[in-house]
């Protein structure tokens, strides 16, 4: 019933969309309405963003898109590790595994079988050691080749879901402090380099909204990089994203009872925050402000 719940809602979500309409496509605005933040990409920039996605959680190793971390109790999928939970895990974090998949479906993916008819929709395996068991079965090499397949698919997912948290993220701020997360929004999507560090955060760390995603009453999300970003403009917006991302991840270990957080994540979460600059000017076509 989850995922059916899931399916209904991007499907609802999703009506009226063009396919042929690259990300980022203004909407029709009402007259006196206040604007949007809005994320734009050419087709080769969302390429380039999934590609980023792709080394930031997998190094582009294809084996890496089905995996279970150590110290987790879910297995991470796709480009984006997005999260899947055994059936009776609750866990803190958001599920995102779910709303990938009734995306995919709804853009005519062609999913596995034994996927499509998982009921109910939860990771098969409750536990690692289930997980390393059924490493090399037809399923779930079937499901890797389906990720594989797919990663275009995904990225746009990444696309939509960082685009449609901004008004929600502003709207969750402290009124005073709205006006100046609007501001940085803007500034930080102006770029492709600030799209990707937007796109990649909300994946990598969430919206920063849940309550469960709270570490002694601190969050690491979105929303809470914004409140820590400098509000110095005479810094590039994209560097004074990377500084205060590094002081909340940084936050967040120090406050995580389980010591791996500090010792063996928090450095390659840094490093990953290191990525977020400007593609190449190739790309982009024109040169692109330093960063």
């Amino acid at each position: 019933m989850r995922f059916l719940a899931l399916l209904v809602f991007v499907l609802l979500a999703l009506t009226g969309c063009d396919d042929s309409a690259r990300p980022g496509a203004a909407a029709d605005s009402q007259p006196g309405a206040r604007p949007e933040p809005q994320l734009t990409l050419t087709p080769a920039e969302l390429d380039w963003v999934g590609e980023q996605v792709f080394n930031n959680e997998c190094s582009g190793r294809r084996h890496c898109l089905v995996h279970w971390n150590d110290g987790e109790a879910f297995p991470s999928l796709g480009i984006g590790h997005f999260i899947w939970y055994p059936q009776d895990v609750q866990g803190r974090f958001v599920e995102s595994f779910p709303s990938l998949m009734a995306f995919l479906i709804e853009r005519g993916a062609d999913v596995p079988a034994w996927l499509r008819t998982l009921r109910p929709f939860a990771a098969p395996w409750p536990d690692k050691a289930a997980f390393l068991l059924a490493e090399g079965s037809t399923e779930v090499e079937e499901l890797r080749r389906f990720l594989e397949q797919t990663r275009g698919l995904q990225a746009e997912f990444i696309y939509r879901r960082a685009a449609d948290s901004l008004r929600q993220i502003i709207d969750a701020a402290p009124q005073a402090e709205r006006a100046a997360l609007g501001s940085r929004l803007q500034a930080l999507s102006a770029t492709p380099g600030g799209v990707y560090a937007l796109m990649d955060y909300v994946n990598f760390k969430g919206e920063g909204l849940a309550a469960t995603e709270r570490y002694n009453g601190e969050g690491w999300g979105l929303l809470q990089v914004l409140l820590a970003m400098s509000a110095d403009d005479q810094l590039p917006a994209l560097a004074r994203f990377r500084a205060a991302a590094a002081e909340v991840l940084t936050r967040r270990a120090e406050n995580a009872a389980n010591p791996i957080e500090r010792e063996r994540w928090l450095p390659g979460w840094l490093k990953r925050l290191e990525t977020y600059r400007e593609p190449p000017r190739t790309l982009a076509g024109s040169s692109q402000p330093p960063a």
